[in-house]
């Protein structure tokens, strides 16, 4: 449940943030009859991602035997991919973001344009979502179905509330330190999805074991107990994984953060706006 908490928790307060500063744009240019459009962009842009996740659990629950262990680690590997892409780009657009949206809301209602407001709204939530349906689908194969969603309604509705304070009310969040610390747990989580979707692979044949258990600590913390169970869905944790899956997890590990430290040195030393 923790995962998707979280993954659901960032997703959703990224969209909440960029359909904030969109609707604050607009009470700003004092043009309010816009906001409908805003809305009806993000509201098609949910249905969307809706239909997103619903498709990726009906495809996998379709694959049985080797073709579901395929399924499984090539969406965890995929997941991973797209998680590391989404903690590169929010690393540098949070220093422009701001400034980008205010730039095409002013455009767009200095030219009466409510499509292009609509089609600003449902392509940031709609990034969001189907990111968001891709990360819960990978997270569902360490869990239940049930504990995803529980996990998930929980971080959305946690992201609503914190979007609600930050837009309405005086109270300010460290939104740098927020996304900070958030990144540093996803990266975690996106190496135990690529150890995962490794071991799923090593299962079919796909990649060689190399050495087939490097350790073996489950009499300490079992895979299969509850905490081994958490950690497995929080990190991709294994009592007795192989040799490939190791050197996959810190190898993945070590480039990421490497990548992020070597980006940073490349952005604007500037201070960015408050979000």
């Amino acid at each position: 449940m923790l995962p998707s908490y979280f993954l659901a928790l960032r997703e959703g307060l990224e969209a909440a943030l960029i359909l904030g500063i969109v609707l604050g744009v607009l009470n700003k240019v004092n043009r309010p009859e816009f906001k409908i459009s805003v809305w009806m962009g993000a509201g098609s842009a949910a249905v969307v991602s809706i239909i997103a996740a619903l498709s990726l659990n009906i495809l996998g629950a379709t694959f049985e035997g080797a073709a579901e262990e395929i399924f499984e680690g090539l969406t965890m590997l995929l997941a991973a991919g797209v998680l590391t892409w989404m903690i590169f780009w929010m690393q540098r657009q949070s220093h422009s973001l701001r400034y980008e949206l205010e730039a095409n809301v002013r455009q767009a209602t200095s030219v009466n344009s409510g499509r292009a407001l609509f089609t600003l709204a449902f392509f940031a939530v709609v990034r969001e979502g189907i990111e968001l349906a891709l990360f819960l689908t990978a997270a569902s194969i360490a869990t239940s179905n049930q504990q995803t969603l529980i996990g998930a309604l929980l971080g959305l509705g946690t992201a609503a509330f914190l979007g609600y304070l930050i837009f309405a009310t005086t109270v300010r969040l460290n939104l740098r330190r927020f996304f900070q610390v958030t990144s540093v747990l996803l990266i975690f989580f996106a190496a135990g999805l690529v150890a995962h979707g490794v071991h799923e692979l090593i299962e079919v044949g796909w990649i060689p074991v190399g050495i087939e258990h490097v350790w073996d600590i489950n009499h300490i913390i079992d895979e299969n107990s509850s905490l081994g169970l958490v950690l497995k869905a929080l990190f991709g944790y294994n009592g007795n994984p192989a040799l490939t899956e190791v050197l996959a997890y810190f190898i993945y590990l070590v480039a990421v953060l490497v990548g992020l430290r070597w980006r940073s040195k490349l952005l604007p030393t500037t201070k960015p706006a408050s979000m």
